[in-house]
């Protein structure tokens, strides 16, 4: 053993048993083998290390153990039984995992992710406020639970997400790559967390790259490469060096490339004077050739502001020189190389290529004579990708298919072709493996020497004692050390930070498990429910202002026929809602209207027997049904596009309409319009009714699993799916509800034209559009609330209405409603905008 051995963890006394055996596991992706015939026993009172490369196939293995992904080969056997997993089932049994890249769902609050995620049959009662804050409160996490989870920190989410893993009480826990984000305080306590656990007979199996970390934490250790098994030993029983050997394949170098040796002669290339901005303050450094300057501190004291100032991504005051010449905010922006922390979010487009997400910064690179030069592309992307050693099916393989590893390469990639005048690194080899670590620290080193700043943040103290010639040390914003030569250290680095926050951090610990509030009125602002408060205020305004021009505004047979008129698009609006929630749209609610209703004029007439009528109402109930099962199997199961799937639907329905009438006919049952147009005083019934299906609605929304999952499948797709929420069922169901508000709509509008008229319900799907918009609900999914709608299809009906009392012509209420969803939809993108540029702040 080696002298970096630390404090173990003891076993159990049940530490030889067995609970979860991995037999000759297998997973292609694409026919590339991401797993070979791969097997590993979990026993339970131990740490079981896996460490490997990126794309080494730990992450696969750990997504097989935990049901997330089915093996092409080999059997799962669980407590001496072969068991199928799925994410319900592995939660069932026990098998917790925290994800590398966590499972949290951004548009929704930290209460309802963990209400989300943690299974029924473990909290039968249910994830009240109380449960959630001892669970936040056990991992080091003081945030408040109605924020919303985007607002969070990369290190805040990881903490959540392993709140989940413990809040199960699990008899298998995965940690994947768990403190690559973290602080060192969080860190000790995560390390406590696992020692108890193992200590309760806990099976641990812990990924990372970290092997500090093996020494401290594992007794057992397995190595992957290239997907297959390389070997398998107790910790104590293996040097470093031969780990290394086995990660890589071929025994390392130094870690790190040799410093810059200072000569007196060295020219200064860059200049910061006096850099404030938002979450840094008074910021100086000087930068020689060849120099590579770190930043250092406890998480959350303004390193990555600052970074983010240096590479223009916020306004700052103070100057900024690279070469000798002053560069704007601006100027930064386009010339400088930004490699941030959280690569899914900024560092990369996840549904794009390989070649597209190294390519995108440089493309004037690559121009022709007109056009852009395809063949240069192909050439430079591909030795710079092949000079990283990214590993990747192809170039044209969506990034998101490559491992946290490899991403980042990508992201190293798109830095070197962009050929920038600055390179920032925020966290640079967060979630990377040893070999690839040593080939970024060589690259960055090899930019430094080539004349270009560089300026990396890291939380692992190590690395920038090991990279960098020059550490400022900040605390609350300001640097408060500048370490050079020899007194780059870790020691030295952290015994400032220490130092600086002593106060702080007693604060912080004799204040307990309180949450961290951001304010009622700015969370109410940035919540779902803000829109609701506009709009009601405008239709006061709106209302105010109409009823000074023309008293008879308010008369009991306006505002009867308003309402009833809000009635027909009030469904179809809580109908599309859906829809939009789960990340998607219904285009063919409109002509599903008209259809319906032409349906109705062949057996809801005078004269016609109550049976005839009731299944003529029947009929367009299996009708909707129907339609939202097609729209929703084109969707998940022929994987159209939403807007294809549901285009291909509303032609569909608007030619069916016309060929059963090509024109007005079929008169509808007086007595059933009669029934419709029922009203209690000026009330119509069916607004009552309306109301009250908008409020049932926003309960199961908010408060039942159903709506916890339609709203998680349109926050983040794949994080819901980790977390056991069943996609194509969902999407499935949310369609054939949007249908079914559908019906309920066609009934009303029946009421309301009295007669079959294949021409009428198109104009139904732009304005139920319009008026969810004008709710709140987002266009991306995920966030949105049924009140909402119910008002914004309340303002447009007064819209319309206020046109006839002010004696405007028709074409004002096109313009009233462009200008509203104009304003509404500024609005909700700058408040938005202000809530994600606070979680980057956080």
């Amino acid at each position: 053993m080696t002298d970096t051995t630390t404090m173990t963890v003891t076993p159990s006394p049940a530490a030889q048993a067995t609970v979860l055996n991995l037999k000759h596991i297998s997973k292609l992706y694409s026919g590339v083998a991401a797993l070979s015939d791969v097997s590993v026993e979990i026993r339970s009172g131990e740490v079981h290390a896996i460490l490997g490369e990126n794309g080494a196939g730990k992450s696969t293995l750990m997504n097989v153990a935990s049901g997330t992904a089915q093996p092409d080969g080999g059997s799962i056997v669980f407590d001496h039984e072969t068991v199928t997993l799925t994410p319900t089932v592995a939660a069932r049994l026990g098998i917790a995992i925290v994800f590398q890249h966590p499972a949290v769902l951004p548009d929704m609050t930290v209460l309802e992710n963990l209400q989300v995620s943690l299974p029924g049959s473990v909290f039968e009662g249910g994830v009240d406020e109380e449960i959630a804050e001892r669970m936040l409160d056990g991992v080091g996490l003081h945030v408040h639970l109605r924020d919303r989870v985007e607002t969070l920190t990369v290190a805040q989410k990881h903490l959540l997400e392993i709140a989940k893993a413990f809040a199960i009480h699990p008899r298998v826990l995965i940690l994947d790559e768990p403190t690559a984000p973290l602080g060192q305080r969080s860190v000790d306590l995560l390390f406590s967390r696992v020692r108890q656990a193992v200590a309760d007979g806990v099976a641990v199996v812990y990924i990372t790259h970290r092997l500090a970390e093996v020494r401290e934490l594992a007794h057992r250790v397995t190595v992957l490469r290239d997907g297959e098994l390389r070997g398998e030993s107790e910790v104590a029983d293996v040097t470093d060096d031969e780990l290394l050997a086995l990660i890589v394949g071929r025994q390392l170098e130094s870690t790190f490339p040799p410093k810059h040796v200072a000569a007196a002669g060295d020219p200064v290339i860059f200049e910061v004077d006096g850099l404030s901005g938002d979450g840094c303050n008074d910021v100086s450094l000087t930068a020689t050739r060849g120099q590579i300057i770190g930043v250092s501190g406890v998480a959350g004291n303004g390193q990555s502001e600052f970074l983010r100032a240096l590479a223009g991504l916020s306004s700052f005051t103070g100057s900024v020189k690279v070469g000798g010449v002053a560069k704007s905010g601006h100027e930064l922006l386009h010339e400088a190389a930004f490699m941030p922390a959280d690569r899914h979010s900024e560092g990369l487009m996840m549904t794009l290529t390989v070649r597209e997400n190294a390519a995108v910064a440089a493309l004037q690179k690559f121009r022709g004579w007109w056009l852009l030069s395809r063949k240069k592309e192909l050439g430079r992307v591909a030795d710079t990708l092949q000079s990283l050693d990214v590993k990747a099916p192809s170039l044209d393989a969506e990034v998101s298919s490559l491992s946290g590893g490899n991403q980042q390469k990508v992201v190293m990639a798109r830095t070197l072709l962009s050929e920038p005048q600055l390179v920032i690194a925020d966290e640079p080899t967060q979630g990377v493996d040893v070999g690839a670590r040593a080939e970024i620290y060589r690259i960055l080193r090899e930019v430094a020497d080539s004349g270009i700043p560089v300026i990396v943040n890291s939380s692992d103290a190590k690395e920038l004692e090991g990279l960098c010639d020059e550490v400022l040390v900040m605390s609350r914003g300001t640097v408060i050390e500048t370490l050079r030569g020899p007194d780059v250290t870790e020691e030295m680095m952290i015994s400032a930070a220490v130092s600086s926050t002593t106060s702080s951090f007693a604060a912080v610990e004799s204040s307990g498990p309180s949450r961290v509030s951001t304010g009622g009125v700015r969370r109410f602002i940035q919540g779902d429910y803000a829109p609701s408060a506009l709009l009601v205020a405008v239709i006061v305004v709106l209302g105010g202002f109409i009823l000074t021009q023309n008293d008879r505004y308010l008369s009991a047979f306006n505002v009867s026929t308003v309402l009833l008129a809000v009635t027909a698009l009030g469904f179809i609006a809580l109908g599309q809602t859906v829809s939009l929630l789960l990340g998607g749209i219904d285009l063919s609610v409109g002509p599903l209207s008209g259809f319906l209703v032409v349906i109705a004029s062949f057996f809801v007439n005078d004269k016609k027997p109550i049976v005839v009528i009731m299944v003529g109402l029947l009929l367009m109930v299996v009708v909707g049904v129907a339609v939202g099962l097609v729209n929703g199997s084109l969707i998940r199961f022929a994987k159209f596009t939403a807007i294809a799937a549901t285009l291909t639907m509303y032609i569909a329905l608007q030619g069916l309409s016309f060929v059963l009438r090509n024109g007005p006919g079929g008169y509808i049952n007086a007595n059933v319009v009669a029934v419709i147009q029922t009203t209690v005083g000026p009330i119509p019934v069916a607004f009552i009714l309306l109301v009250a299906a908008a409020l049932l609605a926003e309960f199961f929304l908010r408060r039942r699993r159903w709506g916890w999952r339609l709203r998680a499948t349109g926050s983040d797709e794949e994080s819901a799916r980790r977390v056991g929420v069943k996609i194509n069922r969902t999407v499935i169901l949310g369609y054939i509800l949007t249908s079914l508000f559908t019906v309920l709509g066609a009934v009303m509008l029946m009421g309301q034209i009295g007669v079959g008229d294949p021409s009428q319900g198109v104009g139904y799907t732009l304005s139920s559009i319009t008026a969810v918009v004008l709710g709140g609900t987002s266009l991306l999914g995920g966030r949105g609330t049924f009140v909402g709608t119910l008002l914004g299809a309340v303002l447009i009906t007064q819209l319309l209405n206020a046109t006839t009392f002010l004696g405007l012509s028709t074409l004002w209420q096109y313009v009233f409603q462009g200008l509203l969803i104009l304003v509404a939809s500024v609005a909700y993108s700058f408040v938005r905008a202000r809530r994600t540029r606070g979680s980057v702040r956080a």
